[in-house]
């Protein structure tokens, strides 16, 4: 038997013998026995894994096993859980409630590594929960009340610090070099057999099975246009950007459970270029972040506002020492495995839409980082970029991003299924035709020294943007002609500006930012920098700054412009418009539906050195802004290691305006059209439109 065996067995057989002991403080005896139950079910649920019982379980059984697993965190149990920070805080105390709310989050992260069959990440939770436990039993024998808050703080910083390094390194295991065989034997295997969905571990609904059974029933030549538009826009990434795909092995393809029969499409088109998919897991843990959505092979969010909550719980135990650990953990880690991460080619993104858009409430006992904590973070996020970046050979990576609606967008099948088949045909557009029509675009911004972007229908935006004038326009572009490639669907024309030059305000009535949605944003540039900011989200002007800051700005006191765009999908918009669910586009799509501005790195972020070309050969030079080109002296302030992208809808754009140095002003929309010669066949889906 192995150590990590004999370990495991010791740290359950000491489980078992909780419930019942009543050696803790009485009003922490049942967060001890209910913490003990979960994680004795994870026991029971490898044991099943194990099994030959699990192969051919009745789906009933294994959709009653699935429930279970995430019953206390469902939005109708959440009020009543550990994992709640109000309702421990107000069981446990104001003070030691969070830090055991977080305890209960982070073994809670042992159940994806359980159906992935990785006993040693369990045990060291499981071994973390003991040390906490034990503390509080040998306090109530002592003096019969509980450890201070600094020693439990403390046993879990060093359990964060001791084993950062073994959780990095398992991290990048999995997401850049091998993934995890099981659950990629599940999702390659019998695609119509829903059991595997439950098999993965992963929150299983309706939108799951729905989409899996739907996906079943298309015809093969369709599963081949889809599989065909992700995987030859991945390997046109490659050839656009002047990368070279055969020095690479691995690529990662992210998706939602339902849409394996892509998938395996997309394994064998891959396969044909040398590639070896890999799958991998987001995990909700202390270790890493959890709060930009789910970047692996997942399933259904059982409840956005538990992750919301749970997003900073780091800031209960985040001070310069774990920073350094924090630190020196990913630097070795990525050392460790630097033969491998080098063939990492980057994800292929298979992206869905479409359940309830959410608004997070602010829970008041939710841990939240301080000025000093938010700074620590802003630069571990930049470092960990750079490290990835030096690992992967980041200007040899590429990548590629679709998205298709879940069954929850619509109100019956036959809906869903007219849905979906007007995103496939968004998503399969003619790109060539696009891309005609965006030259002429790019024709007239060639020779424009700025444009003017201003808002009608109650937007106020009124922007001056500076752009940068190529010194050949015959031979440079200062806008990209993005067609299907990296960023599927085709349409939009895109910049970096320049920032000095670049003021004004920048407003939409309504947009959902990463899964967030923020009311009467406003956002004023000066000098192409973000200088204030609000929303109508909240009742106080400062939890809608806080709300800004930790969700678009991402802690920063500051970001830059680093996009400037048109979104040219005009018959994306209006599908959307018929179908009534333009607040669950996803941004990927909603770009593509009016102009556009990023706040944050570029486009070109960490790639600028590559040598990029539009359709008619011409070379894209606007890909530095006076913070990106400071890689050159002092790296550390170059990145943010953060985009967001701002859409204004056509209906809210007054005029998208090019202006010559000359002071010769060329419209290229007004009032929500494209009026410039050439471009005016986009207004067809838009004169056709039916609002629903």
């Amino acid at each position: 038997m192995e150590l990590t065996d004999i370990r495991y067995t010791l740290a359950m057989d000491r489980i078992r013998e909780i419930p019942g002991e009543n050696m803790v403080e009485p009003g922490f005896i049942q967060y001890f026995e209910d913490g003990a139950e979960w994680l004795l079910l994870m026991e029971e649920e490898e044991r099943f894994l194990l099994s030959e019982d699990a192969a051919g379980a009745d789906i009933d059984l294994l959709k009653k096993r699935n429930r279970r697993l995430y019953e206390e965190i469902l939005p109708d149990h959440y009020d009543s859980s550990w994992a709640n920070h109000s309702f421990a805080s107000e069981r446990l105390g104001s003070e030691m409630g969070p830090l055991l709310a977080a305890l209960r989050y982070e073994i809670r992260s042992a159940l994806p590594f359980v159906y992935r069959l990785m006993r040693e990440r369990v045990l060291i939770r499981a071994e973390l929960f003991l040390e906490v436990y034990t503390a509080f039993t040998v306090a109530f024998h002592e003096s019969g009340g509980i450890p201070s808050l600094e020693q439990i703080r403390s046993i879990i910083r060093g359990y964060l610090a001791d084993y950062a390094e073994e959780e990095m390194t398992a991290y990048l295991k999995d997401k850049l070099v091998e993934g995890s065989p099981r659950i990629y034997d599940l999702a390659a295997s019998d695609c119509a057999d829903l059991r595997n969905l439950y098999l993965t571990g992963e929150y299983v609904t309706d939108d799951e099975t729905r989409s899996a059974q739907y996906i079943a029933g298309l015809p093969e030549e369709e599963i081949a246009l889809i599989a065909g538009t992700i995987t030859e826009g991945y390997r046109r990434g490659f050839i656009n950007g002047g990368k070279n795909l055969a020095s690479k092995k691995n690529v990662a393809v992210i998706l939602h459970l339902g849409f394996e029969r892509i998938l395996s499409a997309c394994i064998l088109r891959f396969r044909g270029y040398g590639l070896r998919v890999i799958l991998s897991a987001e995990v909700p843990t202390l270790f890493h972040s959890f709060s930009r959505g789910n970047m692996g092979y997942g399933g259904a969010d059982p409840n956005p506002q538990y992750y919301y909550d749970h997003r900073e719980d780091l800031a209960l135990f985040l001070d310069e020492g774990l920073r350094t650990r924090r630190i020196e953990g990913l630097t070795n880690a990525y050392r460790k495995l630097r033969d491998r991460t080098v063939l990492y080619a980057g994800p292929a993104v298979l992206e869905t839409f479409g359940s309830a858009p959410f608004c997070p409430a602010q829970t008041p006992h939710a841990p939240r980082y301080d000025e000093a904590q938010q700074k620590i973070c802003t630069d571990y996020d930049i470092k960990a970029a750079q490290l990835y970046s030096d690992a992967v050979v980041a200007k040899d990576r590429s990548f590629t991003i679709i998205d298709f609606p879940l069954p929850s967008i619509a109100e019956t099948d036959e809906e869903y299924r007219e849905i979906f088949d007007a995103v496939t045909q968004i998503n399969t557009l003619d790109s060539g035709l696009y891309e005609k029509i965006q030259s002429r675009m790019i024709d007239v911004l060639n020779s424009s020294s700025f444009v003017q972007v201003r808002g009608r229908n109650g937007n106020r935006t009124d922007l001056r943007i500076k752009l940068y004038e190529p010194a050949d326009p015959s031979r440079e572009a200062n806008f990209e002609n993005c067609t299907a490639d990296v960023n599927i669907p085709v349409g939009e024309v895109f910049t970096t500006p320049v920032l000095e030059g670049t003021d004004g305000l920048l407003h939409v009535t309504g947009v959902y930012l990463e899964g967030l949605f923020f009311k009467d944003l406003e956002v004023r540039f000066e000098n192409g920098r973000v200088a204030e900011y609000s929303c109508a989200n909240f009742e106080s002007e400062e939890e809608n700054k806080k709300y800004i800051k930790e969700n678009i700005l991402y802690h920063h006191e500051s970001l830059p412009m680093g996009e400037c765009a048109i979104g040219t999908n005009t018959t994306a918009y209006a599908a959307a418009a018929k179908y009534g669910i333009s607040d669950r586009l996803p941004i990927l799509i909603a770009e593509k539906t009016g102009p556009h501005f990023a706040v944050g790195d570029t486009c070109y972020c960490r790639d600028e050195e590559n040598k990029v070309y539009n359709p008619d050969g011409k070379e894209i030079v606007a890909k530095d802004n006076s913070v990106s080109i400071l890689r050159k002296t002092s790296p550390e302030k170059a990145y943010y290691g953060c985009h967001t992208d701002i859409t204004i809808p056509y209906e809210e754009l007054g005029e998208f305006t090019a202006v010559r140095a000359d002071g010769m002003r060329t419209p290229i929309l007004l009032n929500g059209r494209f009026v410039l010669e050439g471009t005016r066949i986009l207004n067809k889906p838009l004169d056709e439109m039916v609002i629903k």
